[in-house]
């Protein structure tokens, strides 16, 4: 019985170290331009450090667009190389339209299958396609493939997609009216990572904090979402235990979040090792937990959420809790990253890890 139940481990094992690779060879090839969108948004945004509205114009586009495309494209690259990516890329514009958020989640989903696609074709039909006509089948076959899920991809993936984040909206109150506020983090910890932390924290928290702090001139919604101790936490263990991709990232990831406020920036850290959630779920289910004990609670969201803005808006004499539940989530997110990333650096990357997984099995079977 044993013998059995431990190959079947392997092999669970095996296949989440597989999509974990996926994602990882997905995401980290596009860090830099996620860390290009974030120092553009630290610096001008009206409540960055350099405010200009012109070159802020950049900063929408960037992550609406050309971060869900770049992601869409790689991913169609991963499954059938040039003829993928550009397949991947057109697929991935349907839901960049077809939602208001940005659809990084998506793209990962339609950019991978729009090249399936391209690549069955190609192994069933392209093959025997006679050579004097091989370059119009493979063009029109991409376009229309391409063109296909890109509407599959608007009219079904975004509508979703934001189902999802109404339902997870609901959730969210449902939680705070029964003033169990560090579970909240359940909720609010993954919907950030799927790039749902504007849609949580504008439409949902802001609302509810608002009210409280006409009252009671705090309120502790505004921290809720804008905490960035798991950030910190996490990218802090990326920088010191994970992959080499993530080691030389990590440095400029940890200003641009802790400091500057954009929290997108380390979302794709946890998509490359999904199993960092856990740690992003507990930094700020700590994080709220310390809020409520000591009473914190901000006058305003800070827009963007850095320790600056936090501090900003922090009410006089509310400065301990704040900046404790801010310490507590970043040490509780960094241990628990740590552990899951092993206390190690180990093989350098997801895809290697994947990789090192897939031999291993290759020379047992010889």
């Amino acid at each position: 019985m044993t013998g059995e139940v431990r190959p079947r481990e392997r092999n669970i094992r095996a296949s989440i170290q597989r999509i974990g690779g996926s994602l990882a060879g997905m995401v980290m090839p596009n860090i830099g331009a996620f860390i290009a969108w974030g120092l553009i948004t630290a610096l001008f945004v009206p409540g960055g450090w350099l405010p200009n509205a012109r070159i802020a114009e950049i900063v929408e586009p960037m992550i609406k667009i050309l971060l869900p495309v770049l992601i869409g494209y790689t991913g169609g690259r991963l499954v059938h190389g040039p003829r993928g990516a550009v397949v991947g890329a057109v697929a991935t514009m349907g839901i960049v339209v077809g939602a208001e958020i940005p659809m990084f989640l998506g793209a990962m989903i339609v950019g991978p299958f729009a090249a399936l696609l391209v690549k069955l074709f190609d192994n069933t039909v392209g093959d025997r396609v006679p050579p004097g006509f091989k370059m119009l089948v493979d063009n029109f076959s991409a376009g229309i493939i391409g063109g296909a899920v890109a509407i599959f991809g608007m009219l079904a993936i975004g509508p979703a997609v934001e189902a999802a984040t109404t339902t997870l909206g609901d959730g969210v109150r449902a939680l705070l009216a029964t003033n169990l506020l560090p579970l909240v983090s359940l909720l609010i910890e993954p919907a950030k990572i799927l790039f749902l932390n504007n849609a949580i924290n504008h439409g949902v928290l802001a609302p509810l904090g608002v009210t409280d702090a006409a009252e009671n001139g705090k309120a502790i919604h505004f921290l809720l979402e804008t905490n960035p101790g798991p950030g910190l936490g996490i990218l802090l263990a990326c920088l010191v235990f994970g992959g080499q991709a993530m080691r030389a990232t990590a440095p400029a990831a940890v200003v641009i979040h802790f400091f500057g406020g954009i929290h997108e920036i380390y979302f794709p850290y946890v998509l490359a090792a999904p199993r960092l959630v856990v740690a992003a779920i507990a930094g700020g289910a700590t994080g709220v937990l310390v809020f409520s004990l000591t009473g914190a609670g901000l006058t305003a969201t800070p827009s963007p959420g850095s320790i600056i803005a936090l501090l900003a808006v922090t009410p006089k004499g509310g400065y301990v809790g704040v900046v404790g539940g801010v310490v507590a989530a970043a040490c509780v997110s960094f241990l628990f990253a740590a552990l899951l990333l092993k206390f190690g650096r180990g093989n350098d990357s997801a895809i290697e890890q994947g990789g090192a997984v897939r031999r291993a099995a290759s020379h047992r079977a010889r």
